[in-house]
């Protein structure tokens, strides 16, 4: 398996009533760490949001998912610095965190209307791709056919 790298990756579950437990995926996080890799997809489907909490406030829940997927940025080169052997974050909240810590933090369990789900491996050649592909298979309506 040359050229196949680990990474490890969660997915953004909406929870809009707490209390009722029920979710809709909503987006993923992909962390490489041999690449310096760290990216969020998010994908709000308005729809099912609506069917699981009519008064959900979509708005205020895709500003939410916009902010997660701005906290995992990262320069392009990622940089570093002389305290991280690891890529660090370019800007946004947690700007110049080691981008390992940074997706530790975002896939953190918590009691909020978007939460983390587990933490997942996998193996790949291509982060990039990867989070795009998990998005689809995880997150985007299925498509009839």
């Amino acid at each position: 398996m040359t050229g196949h790298v680990v990474f490890e990756y969660a997915v953004l579950r909406v929870v809009p009533r707490v209390d009722r437990g029920e979710s809709m995926n909503a987006g993923v996080v992909l962390h490489c760490r041999a690449r310096d890799f760290l990216a969020a997809r998010v994908h709000l489907d308005r729809e099912r949001l609506r069917a699981l909490d009519p008064r959900a406030d979509a708005d205020a829940v895709e500003s939410l998912l916009a902010t997660l997927a701005e906290v995992t940025a990262v320069p392009e080169p990622p940089r570093s610095d002389r305290r991280s052997t690891g890529a660090l974050a370019a800007t946004g909240p947690g700007a110049g965190e080691d981008i390992g810590r940074r997706f530790r933090r975002l896939t953190t369990a918590r009691s909020t209307i978007v939460q983390p789900g587990p933490v997942h491996t996998g193996l790949t050649t291509d982060p990039a791709s990867e989070t795009e592909h998990l998005l689809a298979r995880l997150v985007l309506p299925l498509t009839s056919g």
